[in-house]
């Protein structure tokens, strides 16, 4: 009786023991992975800036939210998206409001003082103008005097008030007027309204406008300009998360998944090089 006792408590400690070991690697991949809330990845993304976030029929779309949709999967978690301004995504991640920001975030050496980056992405970006009309810029330098649109917050208007300061007034000529708005498509209608005399944009975001637009605007700059480097941003307190999504990462571009929907943008992957001078190392 003393054996068939001892064998029935040995099957319950190991049927125990089972069901610890299922159990304890869900929670320590909940805690090493470092979200707000298990099972779930809160993603600080501003909602009006296609093709890399909108909203289509309420839903997040774009280059983005695919992009977390297959970072979710290798991560077991479920992708949840918290419209917020582009000024704000920083200020958000630290305060965890959410996990992380994917929004064509561009990393800067100022940034990365605020944030941990996981760079991804490579872009840059255009000048955008009125087709009726004469002014056709294709650098910053041609800007002196001008009225320049941006989303508020963009990496470039400090460099835009470096050439004015450092091109434009030594040459006599006037300096570059910088006009920040909420969102893209505000910026758009300023141009449209005349407000300003060129929006400068993302070359992704200003093609998608120029087409939307149906002809009424034109980009005018032949090259990238600012060329940069795109990064998913956490707060500097989780490196277990930054972990957790760089492993992502790799995993889905050794499936090939993050090669194809880089191919269906038109966007690139920045290497070591251009991630490490983004960085400013």
């Amino acid at each position: 009786m003393q054996k068939g006792l001892k064998g029935k408590n040995t099957l319950r400690t190991l049927g125990l023991a089972i069901t610890l070991a299922c159990v304890t690697p869900l929670l320590s991949a909940a805690e090493i992975k470092g979200t707000l809330k298990p099972g779930e990845l809160s993603i600080g993304s501003d909602l009006t800036y296609p093709p890399y976030t909108y909203l289509e029929q309420k839903t997040p779309a774009g280059f983005d939210p695919e992009f977390m949709q297959l970072m979710g999967k290798q991560l077991g978690l479920k992708p949840r998206f918290l419209d917020t301004r582009f000024a704000n995504l920083i200020l958000g991640v630290n305060a965890r409001r959410f996990d992380v920001v994917a929004s064509a975030l561009y990393v800067t050496p100022e940034r990365a003082k605020q944030v941990d980056f996981l760079s991804y992405l490579k872009t840059g970006s255009s000048l955008m103008v009125l087709s009726a009309g004469d002014f056709k810029p294709q650098r910053p330098e041609d800007l002196c005097g001008k009225r320049v649109g941006s989303i508020k917050g963009a990496s470039w208007v400090p460099k835009l008030n470096k050439v004015s300061a450092d091109y434009c007034l030594p040459a006599g000529k006037p300096a570059i007027e910088s006009r920040e708005f909420p969102t893209s498509p505000e910026a758009a209608q300023a141009l449209l309204a005349q407000a300003v005399d060129v929006q400068m944009e993302d070359a992704a975001v200003a093609k998608i406008t120029v087409e939307k637009l149906q002809g009424k605007t034109v980009i005018s700059s032949s090259e990238l300009i600012y060329p940069v480097v795109v990064g998913l941003a956490v707060r500097k307190e989780n490196p277990a998360l930054l972990q957790a999504l760089t492993g992502a990462l790799s995993q889905i571009k050794q499936d090939g998944s993050y090669g194809k929907l880089l191919a269906r943008y038109n966007l690139a992957e920045p290497n070591a090089a251009e991630i490490s001078a983004a960085l400013g190392n």
